[in-house]
């Protein structure tokens, strides 16, 4: 392995950390780590195989705002109450570093569903929303290893 792939692998193994755990920009160090990779490698093969990757990338990037978008707006649950939890997570995101988006989200989406179905209903649209968030980031760690796949292929193809 050349020099240049071994901080590629590296971008992209923090990248994908970073689709787990949202505190490092994970999708933003997958895509230029395989730019750079494509860059330094400078071939019509690097680029198709970058291309694919970013493919990935852009489709999980929609999906995953899609799927589980649909999903709470079958159980009921409406963007207001995820615009507060998204809200509250940004400013627990601040206050208590790592965790905080988590619980801020959950707190957020919690206080607003209370305050509009009450204290009985407030529980079951909190777990819609939990849901939706985990399954969005499943989508966003799938598309990341197919990328991230199709780049290893791009190794041994290129190798």
């Amino acid at each position: 392995m050349t020099f240049t792939e071994l901080v590629v692998a590296a971008l992209l193994a923090v990248g994908i950390a970073g689709i787990i755990v949202p505190v490092i920009p994970g999708l933003l160090l997958l895509v230029g780590g395989l730019l750079l990779w494509a860059i330094d490698l400078n071939t019509s093969t690097g680029w198709v195989v970058v291309a694919i990757a970013l493919g990935f990338l852009a489709i999980g990037t929609i999906v995953k705002y899609v799927v589980p978008g649909r999903r709470l707006k079958a159980a009921g649950v409406p963007r207001s109450t995820l615009v507060v939890g998204g809200v509250v997570g940004i400013v627990g995101f601040f206050v208590v570093p790592v965790v905080g988006l988590f619980i801020g989200f959950v707190l957020g989406v919690y206080a607003a569903e209370r305050r509009r179905l009450g204290a009985a209903a407030a529980g079951p649209a909190t777990r819609h929303a939990l849901r939706a968030v985990g399954l969005s980031i499943v989508i966003e760690l799938t598309a990341s290893l197919l990328a991230v796949a199709t780049w290893i292929v791009g190794i041994v193809v290129t190798g």
